[in-house]
């Protein structure tokens, strides 16, 4: 009797140690996975530094700090289809419905609580990542357009201040469009254009023309909105005073404006680091995107912390996720200027708008149209920048161009719905 007491009493110590090394272990080997893309070497180094911090706050877990730049959408989904997706990752405003639509996120209302201040994000900027009275994601941080302008260009040409519309933008381009050798090669052009719908969807608005309509399908192909698109046509072939990056040889528009081979580009808030580290001696100013037919527009762009809905951490996850959105987070990750902080406490203590580089983005969100339009966005996007390349280069009319590729989108939309 002794000796098979003596058995049980052993078994259950042996289970007992097994069963506290299994919780240890568990509490002190959580290891979750943070996917994302990079601009550029600083953001990486504010990050990193940021989840160094949480790291040493939170011990019981580690995070693993996954750089995907290369086809970065498409590698989630399709880590999301075979069930080997990161715990955490950025999921962009433009790609967002069609993941919220197939409940892929996991819906973070029920972490939220009253002392995460949830009222301090920027409304348009949160109803981007949420549906049926669902959040699906916290924006980390946000840049609108703005017009980009060389100071000594303009100097040069007599030009004291930056064009407030778009009529002024092309008296200025023509000015600035210079053959500095006079060997009959244009060495400066006014204006160097990304054409991609990103860039040019506020100039489809500008005289009333949308991107979808209510169904979600393509409608950009109206007379409205091809009479903005028509503005960036007419220049480019026409006044021949603005150029695209392949163009000049350059591989984007902050490239192209570094090098000097345009005085003026619409861009975001990440190229004021690259302007600054790439080209040192450039000195630049910065301005609202001049107004179209009256009105003032531009785009905002943001992207937010996501949970994937099959993490066995979500615990963990959220955690994370809530401590990059914290004021003390995102004060730290958002010093490096790459974006702007998606809280208004944390944009207004860091006096983004009182800096003379970064007051326009600021103002440009008030007005500004979030880069989102529906699950087929991404499907539209593709088709109206195929087209439009064509048009620009003088292969097909305007008006053709975007029909065809207005079909083409519909065709597809129909095909998936």
């Amino acid at each position: 009797m002794k000796k098979i007491l003596s058995f049980w009493i052993f078994l259950l110590l042996v289970i007992i140690t097994l069963t506290s090394c299994s919780f240890r272990n568990t509490q002190e080997g959580i290891t979750i996975t943070l996917s994302g893309w990079q601009s550029n070497t600083t953001e990486k180094q504010l990050l990193d530094q940021v989840l160094h911090k949480f790291e040493s706050q939170h011990p019981n877990i580690k995070v693993k700090h996954e750089v995907i730049n290369d086809q970065y959408m498409d590698v989630i989904k399709t880590r999301l289809i075979g069930d080997a997706a990161p715990d955490v990752f950025y999921l962009d405003s433009f790609e967002a419905p069609l993941l919220m639509k197939y409940e892929v996120l996991e819906p973070l209302n029920p972490y939220i609580t009253p002392q995460f201040d949830l009222a301090d994000f920027e409304p348009a900027l949160l109803k981007a990542f949420q549906l049926k009275n669902q959040t699906y994601g916290l924006p980390k941080d946000f840049s609108t357009l703005t017009l980009f302008y060389n100071q000594d260009a303009f100097k040069e040409s007599g030009i004291t201040q930056p064009p407030t519309n778009w009529e002024e933008l092309r008296q200025y381009s023509k000015k600035l469009t210079l053959d500095k050798n006079r060997d009959r090669r244009v060495d400066q052009y006014g204006l160097g254009i990304t054409p991609e719908l990103s860039r040019l969807a506020f100039m489809i608005k500008a005289f009333g023309g949308s991107i979808v309509d209510q169904k979600g399908y393509a409608a950009f192909a109206t007379p409205e909105g091809l009479k903005g698109l028509q503005l960036v046509i007419d220049q480019y072939r026409q006044e021949r005073s603005s150029a695209q990056p392949s163009d000049v040889g350059a591989n984007s528009g902050s490239d192209m404006f570094g090098q000097g081979k345009a005085a003026m580009t619409i861009e975001g808030t990440w190229a004021i680091p690259y302007l600054k580290e790439t080209f040192p001696n450039l000195d630049f100013g910065i301005t609202e995107v001049p107004t179209i037919n009256g009105k003032k527009g531009t785009i905002a762009f943001t992207a937010a912390y996501v949970m994937n809905k099959k993490t066995k951490h979500k615990d963990a996850a959220w955690q994370l996720i809530s401590y990059l959105t914290s004021k003390e987070g995102m004060k730290a990750v958002s010093t490096g200027g790459i974006g702007l902080p998606s809280r208004k406490s944390v944009l207004t203590e860091l006096g983004y708008a009182n800096n003379p580089l970064y007051a326009p983005f600021i103002k440009g969100s008030s007005y500004a149209t979030i880069w989102q339009a529906g699950e087929h966005l991404p499907t539209i996007y593709t088709q109206f920048n195929n087209q439009f390349i064509s048009a620009l280069i003088g292969e097909q009319p305007l008006p053709r161009a975007m029909r065809r590729s207005q079909i083409a989108a519909n065709k597809e939309i129909r095909a998936a719905n």
